[in-house]
């Protein structure tokens, strides 16, 4: 083990064997590697400490040697942070929230669009110099400073703290838009349970002149206004937006779907109310079953008539497309949003590690996962678009203009419902779905209960249970506007506006704070501490330019070329960008507001009141063995 940076000189006046105390900070022998921290772990150096002090880098905690060696302080015995029950506990919640229904319809349609195999080699670029680097350094933050996304902050750079706010505000919007996806799912799964599926036919209440099912044994020709009975199910029956005109009329409440959203909430509710314990225990379901249907859906997939016709449009590289920068910008997109840093959910999980837990072997192990589960999800749903291609008589490009939700929802739905067993495979496929996204909610919102249960421990520590039943209200009162008739409008325009730009920006001025102001050699000794070796050369040059780079890419280049939004028959009217733009900005808003606040409250010179926000003002407890002590 190595010893603590606790100060640029060493502890001279401390005898062999013995421990020095002082500032409130018991300093075993430099050989122990302990470092023992007093009333929260809190430095408060004295006026004629600032001398010293202002020689000590961002980074290290000032701590002076000037009291003499008094012996052992009398030990008191610490709280234990709740840890996983079990190792496997932790890969599978991260797996489960990286892995989700992004990774089943955005992937495949962002790969084929942009050259096929031939996008393989950007997004395999971007992973590796962008992506990975971000996710090892969030586990490794969590892990060492055992600190949600706001408190955290004390320990890194104080300034930055707003930080933590705005990640929790971005939590809770994509909470209320996100859950109400997995209503639409929960619907199609009720359904689902009959002999003839119904969306297979058209002589449904809900079905128009226009409904046209080329599945039928009649000779049925496919024109130009033609629309399939699973088209006429989702918008007519599931979502209903036939009876609203837009974002500027909303229309009302679907009552089935507010029923099915609530039931989800109650299963999410109790999923995490008691923490990891109980969390780590569901995700054995929701992060391994999609796996296991994933697999049955592929082994199907590729048993179907045209299934290759699909498989070569999604895997037939086009080279010069590589020549394009939106190209680049849809792969470092593509692999940031798919692995998830920003969200807190990673600060948050690996806060309950142990901590010497190797965390470099499980950011490797659970991004590969997760990229590698993309890809094999673009061979699910391909072969069955081939197969749709085969049926209809068209190219897989006719058949693969939907994205987003209608690829799961209208193209894929009716692939399944004309196969033989189509009940089953409609049931465990709507499941896989659910799956998917359950683990991924349970995650984004335990990123906001550690967050705010470690900034209020003293409000909120023993009312766990209260809190999380609050934060499930909120979260459901804030999707009611997403449970209208035209409440998949305003599911597009949160997904594209935002929360996209919100999360870029936070990220990146993460990963600024981290390299530059608590600096790349603390956090490398930070990481030598946990782990016994120093990350090598190739991780400090990602996190000190190459990751700030590639997200400030990423941001400028969604900034400057923001998507024209359409859905269904209705263009999205400019005021609903400035609207999207404005909801995206009330978040990262609270970062220059506690800048300001932090150095309007911080006595002294503008200059010592910067020098002050900038600095760690907890010193991170490091454990020795299983063992913590607090000297008095």
């Amino acid at each position: 083990e190595t010893q603590p940076l606790t100060s640029r000189k060493d502890v001279s006046d401390c005898n062999e064997g013995e421990d020095c105390k002082e500032n409130g900070l018991l300093i075993r022998n430099p050989k122990s590697a302990l470092r023992l921290v007093e009333d929260g772990n809190k430095v408060h150096p004295g006026q004629g400490d600032k001398e010293e002090a202002a020689q000590i880098s961002n980074g290290y905690s000032g701590v002076q040697s000037s009291v003499p060696c008094n012996g052992l302080g009398e030990l008191m015995e610490l709280e234990d942070r709740e840890t996983w029950s079990k190792k496997i506990d932790f890969l599978l919640s991260v797996i489960g929230y990286a892995v989700d229904l992004g990774n089943v319809w955005r992937f495949p349609y962002i790969c084929y669009q942009n050259g096929g195999g031939a996008f393989l080699i950007p997004y395999t670029i971007m992973a590796i110099f962008g992506g990975i680097p971000l996710f090892y350094m969030e586990l490794a933050l969590g892990q060492y400073h055992r600190n949600g996304c706001i408190s955290i902050w004390r320990k890194i750079c104080p300034i930055f703290k707003g930080i933590g706010f705005a990640i929790c505000i971005i939590d809770l919007y994509v909470a209320s838009y996100y859950n109400t996806i997995m209503a639409w799912a929960f619907y199609y799964l009720v359904s689902s349970f009959t002999t003839e599926l119904p969306w297979t036919s058209c002589t449904n209440a809900w079905n128009t002149g226009n409904c046209t099912n080329y599945f039928s044994k009649d000779n049925v020709s496919w024109a130009l206004h033609s629309v399939s009975p699973a088209e006429e199910f989702y918008t007519r029956q599931v979502l209903q937006v036939h009876r609203s005109n837009g974002l500027d009329d909303l229309g009302g409440i679907s009552w089935q779907l507010t029923l099915c959203l609530l039931l989800i909430f109650t299963i999410v509710y109790f999923s995490i109310w008691k923490g990891v314990k109980t969390s780590g225990k569901v995700v054995w379901v929701t992060a391994t079953f999609p796996y296991i249907i994933l697999f049955i859906l592929l082994v199907r997939g590729a048993t179907l008539p045209g299934a290759w016709r699909g498989v070569l449009y999604y895997l037939k590289p086009e080279w010069q497309k590589l020549l394009a920068t939106e190209v680049w910008v849809d792969a470092a997109a593509q692999i940031f949003f798919s692995l998830g840093p920003g969200f807190g959910v990673l600060l948050a999980y690996a806060s309950y590690n142990k901590f010497h837990n190797n965390c470099y072997q499980d950011a490797l192990v659970t991004s590969t996962v997760n990229c590698l589960t993309s890809f094999v999800s673009g061979f699910v749903i391909f072969t069955v678009l081939g197969y749709m291609a085969e049926m209809r008589n068209e190219d897989v490009s006719e058949v693969a203009k939907d994205t987003g939700p209608s690829l799961l929802f209208i193209t894929y739905a009716e692939a399944i419902a004309n196969m033989p067993a189509s009940t089953f495979f409609a049931i465990i496929f709507f499941l896989m779905l659910l799956t998917l996204g359950l683990d991924s909610t349970f995650a984004g919102l335990e990123g906001v209960i550690t967050g705010v249960l470690d900034e209020f421990p003293h409000v909120w520590s023993k009312r766990r249970e209260l809190f999380v039943l609050g934060l499930i209200i909120i979260c459901f009162l804030g999707s009611l506007a997403t449970l209208t008739f035209g409440g998949a409008y305003v599911v597009k325009l949160f997904e594209e506006y935002a929360t996209g730009p919100a999360v870029l920006t936070v990220v990146f001025l993460e990963a600024v704070a981290v390299a530059w102001f608590y600096g790349i050699t603390q956090f490398s000794n930070d990481v030598k501490e946990m782990l016994g070796f120093t990350p090598g050369w190739y991780w400090r040059v990602c996190w000190a330019a190459i990751s700030p780079i590639f997200l400030l890419f990423v941001t400028c280049s969604f900034l400057s070329n923001p998507p024209e939004l359409r859905l269904f028959d209705y263009n999205y009217p400019y005021w609903t960008t400035v609207v999207g733009y404005c909801i995206g900005t009330s978040s990262i808003i609270c970062i220059p507001i506690y800048m300001v606040y932090r150095l309007v409250v911080t006595p002294g010179t503008l200059k010592e009141r910067i020098l002050k926000s900038i600095t760690p003002e907890t010193a991170t407890e490091i454990p020795f063995g299983d063992i913590r002590m607090n000297a008095v």
